[in-house]
């Protein structure tokens, strides 16, 4: 088989940028990607473009990526358009994988953009969350998850208004609270993740917040929907990031030009793979469990192996649920991993080094790409103060959108050093 690399990579800061648009942050992912690999627009054969909200807060509704990378000199080649909710910056890279690997092309670009944060467009900005899930089959989703281990929550806390809110915290707060009554996690396990994942941000420069943060100060944030509140939850975000992918036969021309070999990263797997009717309560049947166990038969590797990983903790929750379904634990065990210290920098296997969603920020159809970003940077050994020492392996889930009980897309990819 074809061995799959990412030559360069690059992303831009996170935050809500009202100033900025769609094309404006996808041209700056661009260049530094470019840059990166010693690449030149000429080199790509072939585009895949992500994003989920334009076309509804921007009204870009077609042809999104041949709009963005149109200026940028990319003309005359195919240029594909992905939307698959949040998993859509992993998706798009498992079809330029397939692309490369097919043979019909040596040298592809793959862009995640997206920009959230219209505040002229409140209501707008939230009513993009719904499309996120059937939307013939809100009322009954809606009924199952207010439903959910409703005993866990405290009674004084039950039927009150927090406020505007995403329909996926609701989601994942009643998947949190069934974790709870089966398992015993805490709430405070979930506060320390998300303190962690604080912690983490303050050592990296391009995350949307950099403001550590104490359990208790989680743990008294403004309440989401418990057992969240505003600190476990993913912010709205504005970024872009973008990898030049190649098969290793293109890396001695880029070489030529003077580019590190041994920057390059090498993808080991990456599984693609939808949801299933699975019980609400059959956590080793998850879709992230079975999006990790095919993505490592591919790598030869098991969960023992991975020594960095960014999951998609869209919710404290998550993250907690994803250290699970990635094997770095036992199923049931994530909170008491977590609290354990293990998943912090200086622990066996650090998550979410660069913030993960909840502090760096998460911009939906540019996610994906970016925890490739940090774990290439961690790969290169590049990460500065959050650099995990000797990092080989690293394994990235990217999960999106939201049905029955589970995300309704998930990729898994597995990275590792490249060896020339």
């Amino acid at each position: 088989m074809t061995n799959i690399v990412i030559a360069g990579i690059g992303m831009t800061g996170l935050g809500k940028m009202p100033e900025r648009s769609v094309k404006d942050l996808s041209a700056e992912a661009v260049r530094l990607a470019l840059a990166d690999a010693h690449a030149e627009v000429g080199d790509i054969e072939a585009a895949w473009f992500s994003n989920t909200r334009q076309q509804m807060l921007e009204g870009q509704n077609t042809i999104r990526g041949q709009i963005a990378l149109r200026p940028l000199g990319f003309q005359g080649i195919p240029i594909t358009n992905i939307e698959n909710a949040c998993a859509s910056g992993s998706t798009a890279l498992y079809h330029a994988v397939a692309h490369i690997k097919a043979g019909l092309c040596e040298v592809a670009l793959v862009l995640g953009a997206e920009k959230m944060f219209f505040p002229e467009k409140r209501d707008a900005m939230f009513q993009a969350f719904m499309g996120g899930t059937d939307i013939y089959r809100l009322d009954e989703f809606s009924e199952t998850i207010n439903n959910t281990a409703l005993e866990m929550i405290p009674e004084e806390l039950r039927n009150i208004d927090t406020g505007q809110r995403s329909f996926f915290m609701d989601s994942y707060a009643a998947q949190a609270r069934l974790h709870m009554k089966t398992f015993g996690t805490t709430q405070k396990q979930l506060a320390m993740a998300a303190a962690k994942n604080h912690w983490h941000s303050t050592m990296n420069p391009m995350a949307q917040y950099q403001k550590d943060m104490s359990v208790e100060e989680v743990l008294n944030g403004r309440l989401i929907s418990w057992p969240f509140t505003l600190p476990m939850c993913a912010p709205i975000s504005d970024g872009a990031a973008c990898a030049i992918v190649c098969a290793e036969s293109a890396l001695p021309k880029l070489q030529q030009r003077g580019y590190d070999i041994g920057r390059a990263i090498t993808i080991k797997g990456i599984n693609l793979v939808s949801g299933s009717d699975r019980a609400a309560d059959a956590f080793d049947k998850h879709i992230g469990r079975v999006a990790a166990l095919g993505a490592y038969e591919q790598a030869g590797i098991s969960g023992a192996d991975v020594d960095v990983a960014e999951v998609h903790d869209a919710t404290a929750y998550a993250e907690i649920q994803q250290v699970e379904n990635l094997g770095l634990c036992e199923i049931g065990a994530g909170g008491a991993f977590t609290e354990a210290g293990a998943t912090k920098l200086g622990g066996r296997v650090p998550v979410n080094p660069s913030g993960g969603l909840v502090s760096k920020g998460h911009p939906v159809g540019a996610t994906g790409i970016m925890q490739l970003h940090e774990l290439s940077t961690q790969l290169r050994n590049e990460a500065g103060q959050r650099q995990v020492e000797g990092a080989k392996i690293a394994v990235a889930e990217n999960g999106g959108g939201f049905y029955e009980n589970e995300e309704a897309a998930t990729v898994v990819t597995v990275l590792g050093k490249y060896k020339h």
